[in-house]
């Protein structure tokens, strides 16, 4: 390896590490800001936000990756330019596509690795990250009382304070409703004063109450709602210990593996053709049940058939006749009978064919989660081919301009991946086409640029515009011309 290959190396390696972490940073910025009501207040411990920080960093590499390469090529080459190293490098017999070379090589090992990581890494990451924030999500908020109003984080016990005291232990008023028989509000407590204390491993609340009054009604015996027992017992001093599960409670990640999120290429594939064939096996089960269903609503048509006809079916229409012999009375009861059929006939229709549209839209989504995992590697290519020339031509560097540049171009391509994405969940779209609709417009500009770029064509200058419309007006003489003062 030559100086000048490390010397790229070495201005390009920097921006990629630093862009790739602040647009990581942002990207998980945004998932607090969405997700922070379901962490704050639920007394999770320190190491479990950590890992789900962890597992929510890896699932936005798919997006961070891409948008740092083409942020980092941008700036490598604007600075170079922006500095004359470029235009040094040049006049040296160094071509732009010999400077280009290192940088090509480390970014389809990057596309490599991009490739291997979802396909092995994702899919982990996906799993780990869905199950703990599912976990996370339905974690009861911690224990926290608050005056004149019921609390039920306790689970069978609903507990209401009237006031608290300064110190933070001393209540006042208390009301506890023991609902731990399933028999409504048989058992209270009420007391006029006492503490609420937290043991000091923090798994229960003790309650020591003062100057209060045990109602229980006994549900126990058999003639109780004849006599209605009812026991009534003042106390001086009493503790009741509530046990609270502070640990989160983890759901098992095999319920969750189920998802193509969590797939690589060969789930996907043994996953997809086991849907294919279960929805056949649905289909030609209901296309068999809706024709034996539908004969029994067969009738003729009178109308419709010609003389020879109804003189060889004289019988139906004399079956078919019967109907208008009927009292009135039986004939409605007849006819609402028959809607009734059709509208129960309708209705299963109308749910298989619902069915059947869910079963092939998470047919599609298998499809195009297989296609991702090629479109993430190579749009780390691509988008190295659009930022590296485009850097080459505006020659400006720093984190103005071609941040900009940059965030335009990267919107524009995760539009149009958006866009074919959801035309191909909808089916609209056909899923090869909607998956790689953004490389296809993407390639072809980035072509463009490295074209423009190796060839030092002025495609940002201004000057070259300018002698563009002169000669314009040359040849259209009545577009008007502003002249110098």
């Amino acid at each position: 390896m030559k100086k000048v290959d490390i010397f790229i190396l070495r201005t390009y390696v920097g921006p990629l590490i630093m862009t790739f972490f602040i647009t990581l940073f942002i990207l998980l910025m945004q998932f607090l800001w969405l997700y922070i009501d379901d962490l704050v207040g639920k007394g999770l411990e320190w190491y479990i936000l950590l890992e789900l920080i962890f597992y929510a960093s890896s699932t936005f590499v798919p997006m961070a990756l891409p948008l740092a390469i083409l942020l980092s090529s941008l700036m490598t080459f604007g600075n170079l330019g922006e500095h004359y190293e470029l235009v040094a490098l040049k006049s040296s017999g160094i071509s732009l596509k010999r400077l280009m070379r290192p940088l090509i090589i480390l970014s389809v090992l990057i596309s490599i690795f991009a490739f291997l990581f979802s396909d092995f890494v994702l899919p982990v990451a996906n799993l780990k990250f869905r199950s703990l924030l599912y976990d996370v999500q339905h974690q009861k908020l911690a224990f926290k009382m608050k005056e004149g109003i019921f609390n039920r984080d306790l689970g069978e016990y609903v507990l209401r304070i009237g006031s608290r005291e300064d110190d933070g232990e001393g209540i006042n008023d208390v009301t506890i409703y023991d609902h731990s028989q399933k028999a409504g509000n048989t058992k209270l407590t009420t007391a006029q004063s006492g503490l609420m204390q937290q043991t000091p491993n923090g798994n229960a609340i003790l309650f020591t109450l003062y100057n209060g009054v045990n109602y229980e009604e006994k549900l126990d015996r058999q003639d109780y709602r004849k006599t209605r027992p009812f026991q009534r017992m003042e106390f001086q001093e009493e503790q009741i210990r509530f046990e609270i599960d502070n640990g989160l409670n983890r759901t098992n990640e095999n319920l969750f593996k189920s998802s193509y999120h969590m797939m690589n290429l060969e789930q996907l594939s043994r996953s997809k053709d086991s849907l294919k064939i279960s929805l056949a096996k649905k289909q030609k089960y209901f296309k068999r049940d809706i024709q034996n269903r539908l004969t029994q609503y067969v009738h003729l048509d009178s109308l419709r058939l010609t003389e020879n006809e109804m003189a060889v079916d004289t019988q139906k229409l004399v079956y078919t006749s019967l109907m208008f012999q009927m009292d009135i009375h039986l004939r409605e009861k007849a006819i609402e009978k028959a809607l009734a059929a059709c509208r129960t006939a309708k209705d299963n229709i109308k749910y298989h064919y619902l069915d059947f549209e869910h079963r092939e839209e998470i047919i599609r989504k298998h499809s195009i989660a297989y296609h991702k995992k090629f479109t993430l590697s190579f749009a780390c290519l691509i988008l190295f081919f659009v930022g590296a020339p485009l850097g080459a031509i505006i020659r400006k560097g720093g984190l103005g301009l071609p941040v900009v540049m940059s965030t335009l171009f990267f919107v524009l391509y995760y539009v149009l991946s958006m866009i074919g994405e959801r035309s191909s969940v909808a089916g609209g779209m056909d899923i090869f086409f909607g998956m790689w609709l953004a490389s296809m417009v993407f390639l072809p500009l980035g072509v463009f640029l490295t074209y423009k770029a190796t060839s030092d064509a002025p495609l940002f200058d201004s000057e070259t515009y300018k002698r563009m419309f002169d000669r314009l007006h040359k040849l259209i003489p009545f577009i008007p011309k502003k002249e110098d003062d």
